[in-house]
């Protein structure tokens, strides 16, 4: 059984289990106000993107620094707190790209782009560079990533690349698929998890800020978002 999986198991079998760094939900703050609804599609072209757009930068389930959230708590095993995390973070992110999934097709997402100049690609068999449209991209990623969740061998060894492609994902979804994100007025959720995701791998040195921002000539959408949220005391440098 994989220590994933042990985990799940003893989960559902004792609720009051291991604690964990949760990205926080609406049924936490029942009284949250809805979010504004995104402009109509008539209105003029903004001249950056809507995620780093007031009041969609802003949007969160919570106020403050997400440092508080991702410190490791007392008496818990670091590699533990670690595991049963970035679990966390594979499973929300892999039901948020299931709900705009249906957005993401082989026509409207040719390449894995993450900016306006940045398209990742997939490293193959033969260990070549290859472009692939998104959902492929994403679907060898998520396939990939749950394989190596279910090895336990493969952990901690792995956990560096297993983020760097979780990353990708939400670059992917932020640039290419954040007008769906607003449609379902789910940005501050999508937020939350996203600025969660960023504290706790800057906290466990898990993400490399040239992965975050991208190259000068290159960079990275979310890298801008990173920025914002440096500016607005939501993440630490």
């Amino acid at each position: 059984m994989s220590f994933f999986n042990s985990i799940g198991r003893s989960m559902s079998r004792n609720p009051r289990g291991p604690k964990r760094s949760p990205t926080p939900t609406s049924a936490t703050f029942p009284d949250m106000p809805p979010p504004p609804v995104p402009p109509s599609p008539g209105s003029p072209a903004p001249s950056k993107p809507l995620y780093l757009c007031s009041p969609f930068v802003e949007a969160a389930l919570v106020k403050g620094n997400f440092k508080t959230i991702v410190v490791l708590p007392k008496y818990v095993d670091i590699m533990e707190w670690v595991a049963v995390n970035v679990f966390d973070f594979y499973t929300n992110l892999n039901e948020f790209y299931g709900v705009i999934s249906e957005c993401c097709t082989q026509h409207s997402c040719p390449t894995m782009s993450a900016g306006p100049n940045l398209n990742y690609t997939w490293i193959n068999q033969d260990r070549k560079s290859v472009h692939l449209a998104a959902p492929t991209y994403i679907d060898y990623v998520m396939t990939w990533v749950q394989n190596l969740l279910d090895d336990e061998n493969t952990f901690p060894s792995t956990i560096k690349h297993v983020y760097r492609q979780l990353l990708r994902v939400f670059a992917h979804i932020y640039h290419a698929h954040y007008p769906q994100i607003l449609h379902l007025r789910s940005e501050p959720h999508f937020n939350s998890l996203f600025a969660h995701f960023l504290a706790f791998g800057r906290e466990y040195e898990l993400l490399d800020i040239k992965d975050v921002k991208g190259a000068t000539n290159a960079p990275v959408g979310t890298g801008m978002l990173w920025d914002k949220w440096r500016e607005m005391g939501i993440l630490e440098g």
